[in-house]
């Protein structure tokens, strides 16, 4: 079973009107949450096309950040931080070039291009002591076989992932 994905024009759209930036990236931080892409430019699979656009990466990190400080912040009391480190990451899918020019922007994810992701974290309470704290390097092999209400998204695998982290060590 092949499933494409698509980054969203609207999405896209909406990052060109923010004007210049810089692939750097900054950390987002908001309230007590700080999320940081550590080399993106380094990462396994960040691609927006089979030929990359910076600002197609911009907006898929600028997603993964939006969703995980959505997702955590119930889960961090008010006199805690947690800070991501993310040092890779892999999407789900892949650009199959020898499909010609007109797949070019079309990725196809099938059980062959799992997603990985891999992060360390910590929580730290208002005096700086750590309170958890780990490194993770996860990859779904059967990440084709979850059940996920919006497929829309075009990364609701690696969302669906983070999910499930969230939920069993931020509990």
């Amino acid at each position: 079973m092949i499933y494409l994905k698509k980054i969203g024009l609207s999405l896209l759209l909406l990052s060109a009107f923010n004007g210049c930036y810089n692939i750097a990236i900054p950390p987002k931080t908001h309230g007590h949450v700080e999320v940081v892409f550590e080399n993106p430019d380094h990462f396994t699979d960040i691609k927006d096309s089979a030929l990359p656009t910076e600002k197609g990466q911009l907006e898929i990190i600028n997603n993964l950040k939006e969703f995980i400080i959505n997702e955590v912040n119930p889960y961090i009391n008010d006199n805690q931080k947690l800070t991501i480190i993310f040092t890779d990451i892999d999407l789900a899918g892949d650009f199959e070039t020898w499909r010609g020019p007109e797949w070019d922007n079309v990725r196809i994810v099938k059980s062959i291009y799992p997603p990985h992701l891999c992060f360390s974290w910590q929580i730290v309470d208002s005096a700086g002591l750590v309170v958890k704290k780990g490194t993770e390097d996860i990859r779904d092999l059967a990440f084709d076989m979850r059940v996920t209400l919006d497929k829309s998204d075009s990364l609701h695998i690696e969302k669906d992932m983070l999910k499930d982290w969230i939920f069993y060590h931020l509990k």
